[in-house]
Formats: structure tokens, C-alpha cells, sequence
């Protein structure tokens, strides 16, 4: 790549990024609340709020494949971005849960790829400088605060019924920063170049035991993603209290990211790792202990800093190690399944389940549990690494 162009494309990136998160801040918070404000159960929600992770167990690897045998990256993501936002209008009929099913279906078949394109094209661009990384990508931090405080006053003012209208404009802007990407086309892989297998790599021990963490950890947070709304919701708190509380979170991550060149050589990327894993079962154990405390939910949204923005970082810095070169696509794919398809898939559909027959208490101290089997794999990753690093 050309250096004088480099900028362009860090900018450009960083727009993506800020409208991809922007869409996601109102979405993903506030897509519970309006299912709910339909009359919908919450299994029924539950499964709704799945068909995302469900799409994200096969869109990355059909995508990545398509991306690879075109080099048309760019391309790919202004198709998706159009897609999804025709897909959007379908939110404006009520046919009911099935219908919702379909169209949700067919929206997040087109965005839930969309980042793990991008990821892949952002690490091979900072090529380890993750402070750089940071910078890029607390733009979409800073595009997921401004929609979920914005949508958090509008639906409390409101109500939730222009949702639908909401995720039709945001689309529309992330549309636009897919216009406003450089039209590079990327070299299409060479069918007669040998074909490095992934196998070896996912024979290792240290590998094994990340995506195993990653699952775990990953899993536990479909507590929050999936549910927190409606925990806090069922506890009293009002809407824009609620966006308050995502939006503290956000900033807390948009924080770690701007400082995280500073930052993120102090520990091994294991080390890291096993440390976010601590983090993530302090946060759900006090959202499942002290949710009637604000304080307490203050202190559990801010350690989203460490559960999940150095987590994702962590993650992306030790797939981009193991997975290099030719592998790299299929890395950040494994990435995507492992831990926001499957996880995802998971989380939501036994956490909707757990809330429905038991409440959402009993569900968080599951989520606990679940970060606590994702720290002990992060721990075995820390040893592992440790060991081979003595005897190198």
C-alpha cells in the first residue's frame, strides 16, 4: 500500500467504523425493548435477538471465501451495506415474529460480516501497532455512544414505535461510508498458489485453549448484550437511564482504546487475556449481586473497558499471531464463529430461556460461572505460552 495513501484509508476505516457502531449502539440495546413493546415473550425475544449470532456462524466464512476469490472487498461491503438497509424496511409491517425472524435474518446475514471483513483488513494494516488500532477503532466506540444516548431520550420521549425508522437512517449512513471507502480492488487469491492448511494451527495446545477461553468468555456476555435492557428494565430503571448505562460502558472502552499503545505492553497478550477474564467475572457477578445499586451497575458497566475493549484488542493481536499471512482470513473467521456465532447463539437462547423460568438473577450467576470457565482456559493459555517462552 502506498504510504502517502495510508491515511485515506485509516480515515476511511475509522468512518466505518463510527456509522457500523452507531447503527449497532441504537440496535442492538433497544432491539429487546421494542420486540417487548410488541408484546412479545421473552423466549420469543430470546430467539429473535439469536437470528445475529445465528447468521454470524456461517456469513463470515461465506463472505471471507466470496472476498478471497474476488479481491472486490470493498465492493462486498457497499453491497451488504445496501442490502441490509432495504432489508430494514421490512420492520415497518407487522407480520408478526416470523416475519420479524425473516427480515432480521436477512438484514444481519449482511452487516454481521461486515466487521470481520474490516477487522481482517485493519489488522493487516496497522501490522501490530495497536495503538493505531485503537485510534481507528474507538471512532465506532465514539458512533455507539452518540445513538444509544440519543436513541435512549428519543424512546423515552417516544416510545419505541419509530425503531423501525431508526434502523432504516442509520443504515443509510453506514451506506455512505461505504461509498466513501478507497475503490481498491484487492488481489484475488491465485487458485494454483498452495493452499496453507489450518489444521497445524488448531492442533496447539496455547490455540486450543484461546478459542476455548474465547467461547466462555464471549457466551457470559450475551448476558449483557441480550438482556441487560430488560434486567434493568424489570428493575425500575427508566430508558434514558438505561442508555446512560450502555453509554457509560462505551466510554469507558472509547478511553482504553485511545491508550491502549501505552498500555498494552506491559502484559503478554496472555496475560491480558487471563486478566479480562477476572474483569468479566467481577462485571456479571456484581450485575447479578447489586443491580439494585446504581453505583454497583456504574462500577460493573466500566469494567467493560477490560471485559470486552481489551478483550477484543487481546483477541485480534493473538488470532493476527497464530493465524498470519494466508491465514489470516480464516483466523479472524474462526474469531467471529467460535465467539459471536456459536457463543452468541448460546448465550442468548439458554440466557432467554434461564430468564424466562427462573428470572434474570439466577441467569447473570450463570453468566458468572460461565466467565469463570473462560478465565480458567485463559489461565491454561497464560502457562502454556509461559512455558514455551522459557524453554525458547
Amino acid at each position: 500500500m502506498d504510504a502517502g495513501r495510508q491515511p485515506r484509508h485509516l480515515l476511511a476505516f475509522a468512518a466505518l467504523s463510527a456509522s457500523y457502531f452507531a447503527h449497532i449502539g441504537f440496535f442492538n440495546p433497544y432491539l429487546p425493548l421494542w420486540l417487548k413493546d410488541l408484546g412479545l415473550p421473552i423466549f420469543t425475544i430470546s430467539l429473535l435477538t439469536s437470528v445475529q449470532s445465528v447468521t454470524r456462524v456461517f456469513a463470515p466464512y461465506a463472505w471471507g471465501a466470496l472476498s478471497d476469490r474476488t479481491g472486490e472487498r470493498v465492493k462486498l461491503l457497499r453491497f451488504s451495506a445496501a442490502v441490509a438497509t432495504v432489508a430494514a424496511l421490512g420492520l415497518f409491517w407487522p407480520g408478526g415474529a416470523l416475519w420479524l425472524a425473516f427480515v432480521l435474518l436477512l438484514m444481519f446475514t449482511h452487516t454481521s460480516s461486515m466487521m470481520s471483513l474490516t477487522e481482517a483488513a485493519m489488522a493487516h494494516l496497522v501490522a501490530g501497532d495497536w495503538g493505531r488500532y485503537g485510534r481507528i477503532r474507538l471512532w465506532g466506540s465514539a458512533g455507539f455512544l452518540v445513538t444509544v444516548f440519543v436513541a435512549g431520550e428519543w424512546f423515552d420521549r417516544f416510545g419505541m414505535r419509530h425503531f423501525p425508522a431508526w434502523a432504516v437512517a442509520t443504515l443509510c449512513v453506514l451506506l455512505v461510508s461505504t461509498l466513501r471507502l478507497p475503490d481498491v480492488r484487492e488481489p484475488a487469491a491465485e487458485r494454483s498458489a498452495a493452499h496453507e492448511p489450518v489444521g497445524p494451527v488448531l492442533r496447539q495446545p496455547a490455540v486450543r485453549w484461546f478459542f476455548a477461553s474465547l467461547f466462555f468468555q464471549v457466551t457470559s456476555h450475551f448476558a449483557i448484550y441480550g438482556f441487560l435492557s430488560l434486567y434493568l428494565d424489570s428493575l425500575g430503571y427508566g430508558k434514558a437511564v438505561i442508555g446512560f448505562l450502555w453509554g457509560l460502558s462505551v466510554l469507558a472502552e472509547i478511553a482504553w482504546f485511545f491508550l491502549q499503545g501505552r498500555w498494552m505492553g506491559r502484559l503478554s497478550m496472555p496475560g491480558w487475556l487471563l486478566l479480562c477474564g477476572i474483569a468479566t467475572v467481577a462485571r456479571m457477578a456484581i450485575t447479578a449481586g447489586l443491580g439494585g445499586w446504581f453505583a454497583a451497575l456504574v462500577v460493573a458497566q466500566l469494567l467493560h473497558a477490560l471485559s470486552f475493549a481489551t478483550h477484543h484488542t487481546t483477541c485480534i493481536a493473538l488470532v493476527s499471531r497464530h493465524f498470519p499471512g494466508r491465514l489470516r482470513g480464516r483466523g479472524q473467521a474462526l474469531f467471529t464463529v467460535i465467539g459471536y456465532g456459536f457463543g452468541g447463539v448460546i448465550g442468548v437462547l439458554a440466557g432467554g430461556a434461564m430468564a424466562q423460568h427462573f428470572g434474570y438473577v439466577p441467569m447473570y450467576v450463570a453468566a458468572t460461572v460461565l466467565a469463570a470457565i473462560g478465565t480458567l482456559c485463559a489461565w491454561r493459555v497464560h502457562r502454556i505460552e509461559a512455558a514455551q517462552a522459557s524453554t525458547a
